[in-house]
C-alpha cells in the first residue's frame, strides 16, 4: 500500500476527526454536498493565504480548510459508488495518477506566478478551487442520495468510535493495521528522501526536483494505464500484496544505494509498487456495503492523517540521530519493514464480501 513521494502531491492537512465527520455526512446527505463544501473551505483557504493580513489570521483559515478537506474521503467513496467493483481498481489508479500529474504541474505553475508576484499562486489555487466548485454545481451528478436513517452520533462521528469500530471487523480491521503501516513507510519516505539525496549523493535542488517530477510523470503514466489490468489479472489480494512488497524493495535498496544510477532503478521499483494503493482500496472498497462507504473511508483517511503528523516529526528525528553515526539510510531500513508488515498484513487477511457492521466478513 506504499505510494512513493513521487507519486503522490501534497494535500491541505486533513483532521482525523474532520475526515472521520464527513464521510459520515456523505453517508447520510449525499456525497456531493460534502464535496462541495469542502472545496469551497480549501478556496477560501487559498484567499485567505493571498490576502491575510497576519500569521494568525491564516492559521485560523487553514485550521478550518484542515479540518473541511474531505475531498479525498468522499472522491474514495464517490468512486465506490459509480463503479463496477471490477473496474474500482483502474479509477482509483486514475485519481492517483492525478495526483501524481498535480505534483509536477502544482509548483511549476506555483513557481511561473510566484516570479511575477508572490501573491499570485494563491489566486490561481483559489480560482482553481472555485471552478471545481461550480463543476461540481453544474455537472457533476449525486452519486449517492444519502440516506437519512443512517445515525448521526457521537460514536460514529468522533474519530475514535469509528475507527474502533473498523477495527472490530476482522477484514476492515487488518486491512486498516495495513494501510496504518504503508503510511508510516511512506510518510517516513517522503519526509527524509531529500535530505537522504543531499546527504549521500551532495545533490541540489535542481536534481532532486528533476527526478522527482520524472518519477510523478512515470507513475502518472503506470497508475492510469497499467494499474487496472494487472490488478484486474493479479486481483486485489495479490496485487496489493506484489506492491506492498515491491514498495518494501525499493524502500531497502535505497537505504544502502551508493551510486546514483541505482536509485533510478530503485525508483522504478517505487512507481510499480504504486498499484498497492489502488488495490487495497478496491479492496475496502468491496468489504464494506454503499451506505458505510464514507465512513469507513473517513475512518481510514483519519489513519493516514494521523500518520502525516506523526511520521515526519519522528521520522525527521531518528535521520538526525543516524546522521551523527554517518547511518542515515538506516531510516529507510525501518520504513521498509513497515512496508513488509504491511504485505504481511494483506496476505493473512481473507477476500471476503461485504457484511453488515456487526458480521464476521467486514
Amino acid at each position: 500500500m506504499r505510494v512513493p513521494p513521487s507519486t503522490r502531491s501534497s494535500r491541505t492537512a486533513r483532521s482525523p476527526a474532520g475526515s472521520t465527520l464527513l464521510g459520515r455526512l456523505s453517508d447520510r446527505y449525499g456525497r456531493r454536498p460534502v464535496l462541495l463544501t469542502s472545496l469551497t473551505c480549501l478556496g477560501v483557504d487559498w484567499l485567505a493565504h493571498a490576502m491575510s493580513p497576519s500569521p494568525w489570521t491564516l492559521l485560523v483559515f487553514h485550521a478550518l480548510a484542515g479540518a473541511c478537506a474531505g475531498t479525498y474521503t468522499v472522491v474514495n467513496a464517490y468512486i465506490a459508488d459509480v463503479t463496477e467493483p471490477d473496474s474500482r481498481a483502474r479509477a482509483y489508479g486514475s485519481i492517483g495518477a492525478e495526483f501524481g500529474l498535480g505534483f509536477v504541474a502544482g509548483p511549476t505553475m506555483g513557481g511561473l506566478l510566484g516570479t511575477v508576484d508572490v501573491r499570485l499562486p494563491f489566486f490561481a489555487a483559489a480560482a482553481l478551487s472555485i471552478a471545481n466548485v461550480a463543476y461540481g454545481w453544474f455537472v457533476l451528478p449525486e452519486s449517492r442520495p444519502g440516506d437519512r436513517t443512517t445515525p448521526l452520533n457521537l460514536r460514529m462521528a468522533n474519530p475514535v468510535g469509528s475507527l474502533a469500530a473498523v477495527l472490530r471487523r476482522p477484514v476492515l480491521g487488518r486491512l486498516a493495521y495495513a494501510r496504518l503501516c504503508a503510511d508510516v513507510a511512506r510518510m517516513t519516505h517522503q519526509s527524509t528522501w531529500t535530505f537522504f539525496l543531499t546527504y549521500q549523493f551532495s545533490w541540489n535542488t535542481a536534481q532532486v526536483g528533476v527526478v522527482m517530477a520524472a518519477s510523478a510523470l512515470a507513475g502518472a503514466v503506470f497508475q492510469a494505464r497499467a494499474v487496472g489490468p494487472v490488478v484486474r489479472l493479479l486481483g486485489d489480494k495479490r496485487a496489493a500484496v506484489a506492491g506492498s512488497l515491491l514498495g518494501a524493495a525499493s524502500l531497502l535498496g535505497t537505504a544502502f544505494a551508493s551510486v546514483p544510477w541505482i536509485l533510478y532503478v530503485l525508483q522504478a521499483v517505487g512507481v510499480l509498487g504504486s498499484l498497492a494503493g489502488a488495490a487495497a482500496q478496491s479492496w475496502v472498497s468491496r468489504s464494506v456495503r454503499a451506505d458505510e462507504q464514507g465512513t469507513v473511508q473517513g475512518a481510514l483517511t483519519g489513519i493516514g492523517a494521523v500518520a502525516e503528523t506523526v511520521v515526519p516529526v519522528a521520522a525527521g528525528a531518528a535521520f538526525g540521530w543516524l546522521l551523527a553515526y554517518a547511518s542515515p539510510g538506516l531510516v529507510f531500513v525501518g520504513a521498509a519493514a513497515c512496508a513488509a508488515l504491511s504485505a504481511l498484513l494483506l496476505a493473512a487477511t481473507p477476500e471476503t464480501a461485504a457484511t453488515s457492521p456487526d458480521g464476521a466478513a467486514g
